[in-house]
C-alpha cells in the first residue's frame, strides 16, 4: 500500500486528529510517508515521537483559532496539499420528546448550536482558509467527513443529520467553485463504525432513548441491518480517505463516497 499510494512530500492537515477515526487517518497518512498536521483541542501523546506529525491546538469553530492554525502550517511548511475535515461531535435528540419521561433528550437550542459551530461552521471555516492557499499554489484537496445519516436522516439525530446534509453540499458547490484552480472537493459518508469516543456510553443511552430500543442492544444485531453482516472498521474509512487525499485519486472531485457494507447505498 506504502508503495503505490506514496505521499511523500504532502502537507495534509486533519481536524479532530487524536482520536476516533482521525486517529486512524494520522496513522494511515504517516504509513505512507505524508507530514500530517493534527489540529485539535487534546493532544495525542502517542504522537509525540513522531517529527512529521505537528500538532496544533486548534478550536475549528473559532476563527482566529483556524487562522493561527493554517498561518502555522504555512510558515513551517509553504504549502498545504490537503485538508481532512474530520472533527465533528453528535448529541442525540428528538425534536419533540414524544415519550415525556427524559426531557434532556429533546434538542435544545444549545444542543443544536453545539453541533452546527463544529460539524458545519467549523468545516466552512476550516476549508475558507486552506482553500485561499490552495488557490495560490493551484492545486490542493479538500476531504469533507459527511455521514449516512447526512444522506439518508435517522431517527434521533436530526439535527447531526442537518449537519452533515450541509457537508454535502458544501462538498458539491466548493468543488465547482475550485475545480478550475486544481482543487479537489470530496465526501466521505461512512455509516455504523466501530465504536469511537464519540459513540461512548452516554450517547448510546441518548440514542437508544430516542429510538425506544433497550440501551444495551443499539448495535447488537448489524447482520439484519448490514447487507455485509458487520460494523465498518475505522481502517476502512481512513484507508478510503487517504486514497482521496492522494493523487491516485486525481480527478474524483465533486461527490460524496458512500462507505456502508451496502446499509445505504444512494
Amino acid at each position: 500500500m506504502a508503495e503505490w499510494m506514496d505521499l511523500t512530500g504532502k502537507v495534509i492537515i486533519v481536524t479532530g486528529g487524536s482520536r476516533g477515526i482521525g486517529e486512524h487517518v494520522v496513522k494511515i497518512l504517516r504509513r505512507n510517508n505524508a507530514t500530517v498536521i493534527v489540529a485539535d483541542l487534546t493532544p495525542n501523546p502517542d504522537y509525540e515521537s513522531d517529527e512529521n506529525i505537528l500538532f496544533i491546538n486548534c478550536n475549528v469553530a473559532k476563527k482566529d483559532s483556524v487562522d493561527a492554525m493554517v498561518k502555522e502550517v504555512i510558515d513551517k511548511y509553504g504549502k498545504i496539499d490537503g485538508l481532512l475535515n474530520n472533527a465533528g461531535v453528535s448529541r442525540p435528540r428528538l425534536l419533540v420528546d414524544f415519550y415525556g419521561e427524559k426531557p434532556e433528550y429533546e434538542l435544545s437550542e444549545d444542543d443544536f448550536d453545539f453541533m452546527v459551530s463544529i460539524n458545519q461552521k467549523g468545516v466552512f471555516l476550516c476549508s475558507q482558509a486552506v482553500a485561499r492557499h490552495m488557490i495560490k499554489q493551484k492545486d490542493g484537496v479538500i476531504v469533507n467527513m459527511s455521514s449516512e445519516a447526512g444522506m439518508q436522516g435517522s431517527k434521533g439525530q436530526s439535527c447531526y443529520s442537518g449537519t452533515k446534509g450541509a457537508v454535502l453540499s458544501y462538498t458539491m458547490s466548493w468543488a465547482k467553485e475550485l475545480g478550475p484552480f486544481n482543487i479537489r472537493v470530496v465526501g466521505v459518508a461512512p455509516s455504523i463504525n466501530e465504536r469511537t469516543p464519540m459513540n461512548d456510553d452516554a450517547a448510546f443511552a441518548a440514542l437508544a432513548y430516542t429510538r425506544g430500543q433497550d440501551p444495551n442492544n443499539v448495535s447488537s444485531d448489524y447482520e439484519k441491518v448490514i447487507p455485509m453482516g458487520r460494523a465498518g472498521k475505522l481502517d476502512e474509512v481512513a484507508d478510503l480517505i487517504c486514497y482521496l487525499l492522494s493523487d491516485r485519486a486525481s480527478y474524483i472531485s465533486g461527490t460524496t463516497i458512500n462507505i456502508s457494507g451496502a446499509k445505504s447505498t444512494r
